[in-house]
């Protein structure tokens, strides 16, 4: 059964659900950082992502092991974990395979979130076991959305606000048809020479996924325009170890932005359907382990 797990430091506070670790809020004081779920935009708030991140192919992909079918985004997000140590500041849930998870995906795999506060920052972990005698093929990815207006801003609307870059650089990254595929014969270029990508809501419906590859040192920050740099409220996510970053909200007006940190992508257009030749799939040999840590810090 489903349960609500907190944790927190005085200051910051993050609650987990033990169904699909998904992040369900982050606040700092009384203040709501994390979107709250709405059926009218979108239900769901923090989504793991694994053991794809995306769509494949007519949902389907041959693999080593045999044919994986998977639905977007993977299984993690469907299943229940369960809580396998836990602090004041810190909790960890697991997730093992099952006869029902290989019926879609036909490995045996150990994955773990690690969720801990400290100031004003949630740290989240996924930690990848491979028990098995196989090499295990999967990517993963977060999904968290975060509420527009931010805490303490005036700004109400996406196109008041920008995500700003630790340095000057031009993003590339595929552009997104309308299955969710990936197309690298289109691909967006939205960023050139600058530190800064001013969001709207025109830009997100025409590209229906911002998909930015190798940001800069792996450091986001989102801030409302008119903020003074001296009394600006936001936040900075940091995601060392993901190579893509997803930029995504429901719909024109939707009060919410996900900051999506990806280590892989959806199928391409001209995929050859084999899931270990996915973009970004990480492969474990048996018995290995492997960790990826990404950051969120709310000022």
């Amino acid at each position: 059964m489903s349960e609500i797990i907190s944790i927190s430091n005085g200051s910051l506070t993050a609650s987990i659900d033990t169904m699909g670790a998904q992040l369900m809020s982050l606040r700092k004081g009384e203040s709501e950082y994390l979107w709250q779920g709405d059926s009218n935009w979108w239900p769901r708030r923090a989504p793991i992502l694994f053991p794809i991140v995306g769509v494949l192919k007519d949902g389907e992909a041959e693999s080593a092991e045999g044919t994986i079918s998977l639905a977007r985004h993977g299984l993690a997000r469907l299943n229940q974990f369960k809580v396998v140590e836990q602090s004041p500041s810190s909790v960890t849930l697991q997730l093992k395979s099952t006869e029902e998870t290989r019926k879609s995906y036909p490995y045996d795999f150990e994955l773990k979130l690690i969720f801990s506060v400290d100031g004003d920052t949630l740290t989240q972990t996924y930690e990848v076991t491979n028990p098995a005698n196989v090499v295990l093929p999967f990517t993963l990815g977060a999904h968290p959305a975060f509420n527009i207006p931010i805490p303490g801003v005036k700004a109400s609307s996406l196109d008041q606000y920008h995500l700003s870059f630790t340095r000057s650089w031009t993003s590339y990254g595929p552009s997104i048809t309308d299955d969710g595929l990936c197309d690298y014969a289109t691909p967006q270029k939205l960023i050139v020479d600058s530190d800064t990508l001013d969001l709207s809501w025109e830009l997100i419906d025409r590209e229906k996924t911002i998909t930015l590859e190798d940001v800069p040192d792996r450091r986001i920050t989102l801030a409302a325009n008119t903020e003074a740099s001296s009394k600006a409220h936001g936040i900075q996510m940091d995601f060392e170890g993901f190579d893509y970053l997803g930029i995504w909200s429901a719909a024109p007006g939707c009060p919410f932005v996900a900051l999506e940190p990806w280590c892989g992508i959806a199928d391409t257009v001209d995929t050859d359907g084999v899931f270990e030749h996915k973009p970004g799939i990480l492969c474990l040999e048996p018995g290995q382990s492997i960790a990826k840590t990404l950051s969120v810090k709310v000022f």
